[in-house]
């Protein structure tokens, strides 16, 4: 044996021991994110530690930005606003006075008549418990007695969402917004039903009313899909919702609800068996505009030649987070996050002084613009040290492959930094998923879909639902398709003043 053949074979061991302490950190970062998943906590918010640690140990971080995430909730749409004191009623809800009169009307102390001298007012929001009731509709009929004929004529038959259903228009909006706005599942509402009205309704009937809303509101989606495509920026995402496939296999299908929707307009879901790039193609067509959306690449190649994608800096900002989770001591991720949250703190300063999204943009130039740059050279300097199947690494990687994408939400003023109005749309649909667990059949995702448009398009414009459907379900469908283009939620509130 050479000389050579032990520094050979100590250089080979420590080559694989090397490797084996990369695999078990990988490792380790996999189960953490495991645990993370089943047992953490989901909020993105960075903690006190970790913003002692950027302040004591990251010197390029501002003490600006360590405050600002101090401050900073998790990122919504919705800002934190100083307890107002205690909360006034709305001026619109009905008032019933009610009057306390003292025990006695005479002094305790000498005995004389008391006067009133003013009242102590305050409010209490009450409710009166629903009332069911059986409405009995007489319809008049009438006969002239002076013609041989005897012509008898009626008074004529409202139009209905449910011919000869046994349940008025009101119970059947009823089940359907509990259904879908408060995500209460049909059994349970059967199960109301009986205890509180004494009625027994089959689930099967229930969900008849429900498929005979989503049949009525099909041609409004469509009405809607066309105008979202006629705006010139759009948000997309996807999530899944099981649907039950009845081929004998006792199995939920994965299915998918794809989501397009105007910033502060309306939205549409499109039901898909499948997560693949055909959805999207066919939704969009040749479309041309702005697309923003996260990772996926099924959003790729989609679309005219001139559709720009925008990408999303929230996604990027949660894969570093997922690295924080996994590693709370992670300097280099603790000092992306922040990087990333003052972005949004610019946003959120133009949002505060009321900004046109011109001004907004100018302000983004003026300074997150040099910030999104030393984001990028920071990734750089990370893909060179990081693990690239780390959490950190892929956080690293996710960030530069779609940097082109990210870069572009400085070029056009009406483009948000995030996605997150798309993805706070698909909220009650992972709500949903909780309680009434899956779409019935393949037949019922289109119905669905079109339902879960109409009433996160209506919460999103500030429409009452109950009011919308009362008003434009009944007579839907005798209606001709250009009457329908006007009754879509947008137009329907614009009529309304």
């Amino acid at each position: 044996m050479s000389v050579s053949d032990p520094q050979v074979h100590i250089a080979t061991l420590e080559r694989e021991l090397r490797w084996a302490h990369l695999k078990i950190q990988v490792l380790e970062e996999r189960l953490r994110q495991q645990r993370i998943k089943m047992l953490g906590p989901h909020s993105e918010t960075l903690s006190d530690l970790q913003l002692e640690l950027l302040a004591d140990q990251e010197p390029g971080v501002t003490g600006e930005e360590v405050e600002a995430e101090a401050r900073r909730e998790p990122f919504t749409q919705h800002e934190r606003q100083p307890h107002p004191g205690r909360q006034r009623l709305p001026g619109n809800l009905p008032r019933v006075e009610e009057v306390v009169v003292c025990a006695s009307d005479r002094c305790t102390e000498c005995g004389g008549q008391t006067t009133i001298m003013g009242y102590d007012e305050s409010e209490q929001l009450d409710v009166e418990p629903a009332r069911y009731y059986v409405r009995v509709i007489r319809r008049e009929k009438r006969t002239c007695r002076h013609c041989a004929t005897s012509t008898v004529t009626a008074a004529p038959i409202a139009e209905r969402i449910v011919d000869k259903g046994l349940a008025s228009d009101r119970v059947v909006i009823e089940t359907v917004v509990a259904k879908y706005c408060d995500h209460l599942p049909l059994y349970r509402q059967a199960a109301m039903l009986e205890r509180e009205a004494g009625v027994e309704i089959s689930r099967a009937t229930l969900d008849g009313w429900v498929m005979r809303v989503g049949e009525l509101l099909t041609p409004v989606v469509a009405a809607m899909r066309q105008e979202v495509l006629g705006a010139t920026y759009i948000q997309a995402d996807e999530t899944i919702v099981p649907v039950q496939m009845h081929d004998g296999r006792g199995a939920d299908h994965q299915a998918y609800l794809w989501q397009y929707g105007k910033p502060g307009g309306e939205m549409v879901f499109e039901f898909r068996l499948g997560r693949g790039r055909e959805g999207p193609r066919q939704f969009l067509g040749k479309w041309e505009g702005i697309l923003q959306t996260d990772g996926y690449q099924a959003y790729d190649g989609i679309g005219g030649p001139k559709l720009v994608h925008v990408g999303c800096w929230a996604h990027a900002r949660r894969k570093f987070v997922d690295a924080v989770k996994v590693n709370p001591r992670d300097g280099a991720a603790l000092k992306m996050v922040t990087r990333m949250d003052a972005l949004f703190l610019v946003d959120r300063h133009a949002r505060q002084e009321q900004m046109s999204v011109e001004q907004r943009l100018a302000l983004r130039r003026e300074h997150a613009e040099t910030w999104a740059e030393e984001i990028r050279q920071e990734c750089m300097a990370l893909s060179k040290v990081a693990l690239p199947r780390s959490v950190l690494g892929q956080a690293t990687a996710y960030t530069l492959n779609m940097w082109v994408k990210l870069r572009r939400c400085f070029d056009y003023a009406e483009v948000e930094l995030s996605n997150n109005l798309a993805e706070n749309s698909m909220r009650p649909v992972a709500l949903g998923r909780k309680n009434w667990l899956h779409v019935g059949s393949v037949q019922a995702g289109p119905k669905v879909a079109a339902i879960l448009s109409v009433v996160e398009s209506c919460r999103r414009l500030g429409v009452p639902v109950k009011d919308y459907l009362q008003d434009v379900l009944p007579g839907m469908s005798r209606r001709k398709l250009s009457e329908v283009t006007h009754l879509t939620p947008a137009r329907w509130s614009l009529s309304r003043g």
